[in-house]
């Protein structure tokens, strides 16, 4: 369907991401879902091809595209077969290096966000920690200033690209009495002494994107290695989270509209009593209430991007998108497994792929509880 968030040079872009995403990284995919780690060469090229700065200003190697740019590239990474590899390039181009282009330097951005968006260093985002997930606030990484540097001290878990990235957009304390006004944003480079990758992940679904506890004990950064002010790194995060979210809304539906295609190929070919299984109002009320639940989702982020394109502020409507695209996508891919029967619980169909990995969709960046809660509260409860 139309809308007003795309235009023809969007929809060039779209099919130039989709030809990558189903020649070059496709043929891959098994292996990569297989070994639970995809190839190095994928961030290079992408940014050979020019897809990680494709909303960047041109002055740091982008494109100069705007915001709905991005979008596209990650709906269209949908198409590469594994959703682990469409969020690794979600999260570098659209979590990671955002903050780099809004809070950083000159500096900073020369020597970060232009190779980034070349593709010869991989960026990652270190929020999440051991005892801190959802409350932000309480995380318990710390960076003391010591002269002209930081040393910072602490652990993060759940780090997507945190085996491979060469730098980590990283979220300490260094104001521990004043509570979520203490927060600052640091970067910090792979090989700095005491900073180090202890543990890769081990994944029920999107396996194949490396996912890594990282540890920071007296790792002594640069004093021209913070992002932006000091204190100031919770309003940097909950600045970051909205685009996040709104970024990972557009993949959840992307990725259920193809889980969706697989069910209703299936359920065409499949015969059972003299016919498709499809010709069964039980099967084809599924797969009408799929198609339904998609498009209306779908209607719901491009309008609700549209507008933030446009400068509003819409933290409620962002989790709005991020609580319904989520839940649909996991409804659609449980569905669609149904649908197989038995053979879609075989690791010989690719919907028991999409069913572990959407779940994720539900959690990171915030879960469902807390998209509820940003809603309720915005609503005067």
């Amino acid at each position: 369907m139309r809308n007003s968030l795309y235009s023809e040079e969007h929809e060039m872009v779209r099919q130039a991401v989709r030809r990558f995403a189903e020649k070059e990284l496709l043929p891959h995919a098994a292996q990569w879902e297989a070994a639970e780690y995809f190839a190095d060469w994928v961030f290079p090229r992408m940014g050979t091809l020019g897809f990680l700065g494709l909303r960047y200003p041109q002055r740091y190697g982008g494109q100069g595209g705007d915001y709905a740019m991005g979008l596209v590239f990650a709906e269209e990474m949908a198409h590469c077969g594994l959703s682990s590899v469409a969020m690794a390039a979600a999260v570098h181009a659209e979590m990671a290096t955002p903050p780099l282009l809004k809070f950083g330097s000159e500096d900073q951005k020369q020597r970060f966000l232009v190779p980034a968006i070349r593709g010869e260093k991989v960026a990652c985002l270190g929020i999440t920690e051991p005892n801190a997930g959802s409350d932000v606030a309480s995380i318990a990484t710390r960076a003391v200033r010591d002269g002209n540097s930081w040393i910072l001290n602490g652990q993060k878990t759940f780090i997507t690209n945190g085996v491979r990235a060469d730098f980590i957009v990283l979220l300490a304390k260094t104001s521990p009495t004043l509570g979520r006004k203490g927060l600052s944003l640091f970067l910090v480079e792979k090989g700095t002494p005491g900073f180090r990758v202890t543990n890769t992940i081990k994944k029920v679904g999107m396996r194949a994107s490396d996912t890594a506890e990282l540890v920071f004990d007296d790792c002594r950064i640069p004093e021209t290695n913070l992002l932006g002010e000091e204190n100031k790194g919770f309003y940097q995060i909950m600045w970051e989270l909205q685009g996040e979210r709104m970024v990972g809304a557009i993949m959840a539906v992307a990725e259920a509209a193809l889980v969706f295609h697989q069910a209703l190929a299936y359920a065409k070919q499949r015969v059972q009593f003299g016919q498709p299984i499809g010709k069964f109002q039980a099967i084809a009320h599924k797969l009408a209430s799929m198609a339904t639940a998609i498009e209306a989702a779908r209607q719901l982020n491009y309008s609700t991007a549209q507008r933030l394109a446009e400068g509003e502020n819409l933290i409620k409507e962002v989790a709005m998108c991020k609580l319904v695209s989520a839940r649909v996508a996991c409804q659609v891919a449980d569905t669609a497994l149904q649908i197989h029967g038995g053979y879609g619980f075989t690791m010989d169909f690719p919907v028991q792929q999409a069913w572990r990995d959407l779940r994720l969709s539900r959690i990171g960046g915030g879960t469902d509880e807390v998209m509820k809660d940003i809603i309720a509260k915005s609503l005067g409860l």
